[in-house]
């Protein structure tokens, strides 16, 4: 595994995105635990997580209490693993979303995470989404009083937009460590957060990171996927997975990605932590790059 900078500590450069592992079509604990076994065990020491990753309404913060016991379950040495979670959105559960950036919300819910965790601050707490109806300064500003009053120790903000990160960033500082938007192969609208992000020296965290490659967990079990594309013909020629080719793609766009690919079975995430040992090839970039233009069909080769 490698390893790549978050603020002031380093992380492995492949995370675990947890969220498969509650939401509809999970599996049961036993696998689920067995994923975040594999993924320790494979030098992963990011794991992303929610209070809104849950199936039902009434079960929220699902999958922060799973990761808890799946960690104090593992027999090795956890110290240096970083849980992120966040907090800011909901479920209720018929598959919708909801968005709540009110500064009370948002204190309540990072003292219940940091309760269903069991540590004594978050490593990195990070909003979830912007509220339309909430000025962006004052949901901001509740990740500052979190920081203050040592709550969470460093703070990361999500599906947002480069005036949103400058905002963050003007009042958070140096505390603010990450940003977690959609990216991939597939999606590349962010392309000005990422670079902003990597000016700014913060992490940044793609989610869905596979989209293109192969099926998101929002994109539900019918999701479109990509078969025969030049992610798939590399991948041959190296002997690796298009997964991998993918992953190696994103790391490769900046020093400071660190992709948090989903995972629901403990052979997705050990596949996923191999990218860190693909090197891409300039030409390899290069052909990835053309195929992924936008007067290009994705990856088609």
């Amino acid at each position: 595994m490698k390893y790549r900078p978050l603020g002031s500590i380093t992380v492995s450069a492949i995370g675990l995105g947890a969220m498969p592992l509650s939401i509809e079509h999970r599996p049961d604990e036993e696998r689920a635990v067995a994923t975040v076994h594999a993924a320790l065990d494979a030098g992963v020491t990011l794991i992303d997580t929610a209070d809104s990753y849950h199936w039902h309404a009434d079960e929220r913060g699902h999958n922060e209490l799973l990761i808890a016991r799946a960690l104090a379950r593992y027999g090795g040495d956890t110290s240096d693993v970083l849980v992120a979670t966040k907090g800011g959105r909901g479920r209720l559960g018929d598959g919708g979303w909801t968005v709540t950036g009110t500064p009370a919300h948002l204190k309540h819910a990072a003292e219940a995470s940091l309760k269903r965790l069991g540590v004594e601050a978050i490593g990195l707490y990070q909003l979830h989404k912007p509220d339309p109806d909430v000025p962006w300064a004052e949901s901001v500003g509740a990740l500052r009083e979190l920081l203050d009053a040592g709550t969470i120790r460093a703070a990361g903000i999500s599906n947002v937009t480069t005036g949103q990160i400058r905002e963050a960033h003007a009042i958070l500082g140096d505390a603010l460590v990450s940003v977690q938007n959609r990216y991939s192969p597939a999606v590349r609208d962010t392309e000005p957060e990422l670079e902003l992000s990597t000016r700014l020296g913060l992490a940044f965290l793609p989610w869905s990171p596979l989209g293109g490659i192969s099926r998101s967990s929002l994109d539900g079990r019918s999701g479109p996927t990509s078969a025969n594309t030049v992610f798939h013909r590399i991948a041959a020629e190296r002997g690796v997975s298009p997964q991998q080719i993918a992953l190696a793609w994103l790391l490769a766009r900046s020093p400071l990605v660190i992709p948090v690919p989903g995972a629901s079975r403990p052979a997705s995430i050990q596949d996923s932590a191999k990218a860190t040992e693909v090197e891409l090839e300039a030409t390899e970039l290069a052909e990835l790059e053309a195929a992924l233009s936008p007067d290009s069909q994705l990856g088609a080769s």
